[in-house]
Order: structure tokens, then C-alpha cells, then sequence
């Protein structure tokens, strides 16, 4: 419940910020502003995962990996959003709905079968998904799936409070820095 509120206060905070982000984004393609996205929660559930949109309208809802010269879909504002992981903010919304938390695995998309598959065999899909994670400071976009889950496996044996601080304070470097991110 405390992340929840948490989420709620930083949401208040930011809103500058939500609405700079929101206007640019209707200013160069219009509405929806939000981008829902059906993911992988905490137990192989699903729910809607809620990002600013940085791709343009017509873009085939796959991963960015997965398209064909994926900079053609991607919005003027939308690089700079993913550079600095502006559009992952609305995922506070996920948390204060009780989808997410701060720290844990990033939600897989829900066609994922080979890394929800991992995650099956490793015990990582009990955890609730994150907003960032130990695989997102350790590789983001840069390493394997094999890699990735034995990451979010090691998370899951050492989590604690002070171990999700010090990824939280890891991941704002790392996004400082764009560090892991391809595209």
C-alpha cells in the first residue's frame, strides 16, 4: 500500500512535467496521448501498461525490436521520451492501480512466450512487474533473454528494501547516462 502512495505523491509532483510531455506529443501527433499496451503481470495475469505515446499512430503493436526501420514510426518527441524513459512514466498509474511496483521485472509483452517461459521455470513470474528492475541496470536492451532472467532470478533471492533503493538510484544514472537503451 506505502508504494501505492508513493506512486500517487510522485504522480502529483510530476504533473509539470505529465503535461509538457502531453502537449508535445498532441502538438506534433495528436491524440491519444497514452499508449496501452496488454503485458504480463505477477503470475502470468495480464493488464494494460500505460506509457506517453512516442510512436506514431499507424505503428504495428509489436516490439520496437521487431519492426522493420523502426525510426519511421517513432514521433519527433518520441526519441527524446525514450532517451531519457519520459515514457515510462505513466506506469505510476500502474502501480497506483496495483499492476506494478517500483522495482521488479519489467512486464513482458504478452506475446513474449520465450521469456514468459523462463520466467515460468525460474519462479520469477511471482513477482509483480516493475518500472525498473536489476536486468534494467545490468543490460536494459543489451542483453539476452537468458541473461535477463537470470538477473530478475538473482533480484528475487535478494530482495530488500535497501537493495530497491540502490537499483532505484542505479536506474536514474543509468538514465542520465541512456545507458542499455537500443531504440
Amino acid at each position: 500500500m506505502l508504494y501505492r502512495l508513493i506512486a500517487f505523491l510522485v504522480l502529483i509532483i510530476l504533473s509539470p512535467v505529465f503535461l509538457v510531455v502531453a502537449f508535445s506529443i498532441f502538438m506534433e501527433d495528436g491524440s491519444p496521448i497514452f499508449f496501452k499496451q496488454k503485458r504480463v503481470g505477477v503470475d502470468y495475469t495480464f493488464f494494460n501498461i500505460y506509457k506517453f505515446r512516442s510512436m506514431k499512430k499507424n505503428t504495428p503493436n509489436v516490439a520496437t525490436h521487431l519492426l522493420i526501420n523502426p525510426e519511421q514510426y517513432l514521433l519527433k518527441i518520441g526519441g527524446i521520451l525514450r532517451k531519457l524513459s519520459l515514457d515510462e512514466l505513466p506506469n505510476l498509474i500502474n502501480i497506483i492501480k496495483g499492476d506494478m511496483v517500483f522495482v521488479g521485472p519489467r512486464p513482458a509483452l504478452f506475446n513474449q512466450d520465450d521469456l514468459m517461459a523462463l520466467r515460468v521455470v525460474t519462479g520469477v513470474h511471482k513477482l509483480k512487474p516493475g518500472i525498473t528492475g536489476w536486468a534494467q541496470i545490468n543490460g536494459r536492451d543489451d542483453i539476452s533473454i537468458e541473461k535477463k532472467v537470470q538477473l530478475e532470478q538473482e533480484y528475487m533471492y535478494k530482495r530488500s528494501t535497501l537493495f530497491d533503493i540502490e537499483i532505484i538510484i542505479k536506474t536514474f544514472i543509468n538514465v542520465l547516462g541512456s545507458k542499455g537503451v537500443s531504440h
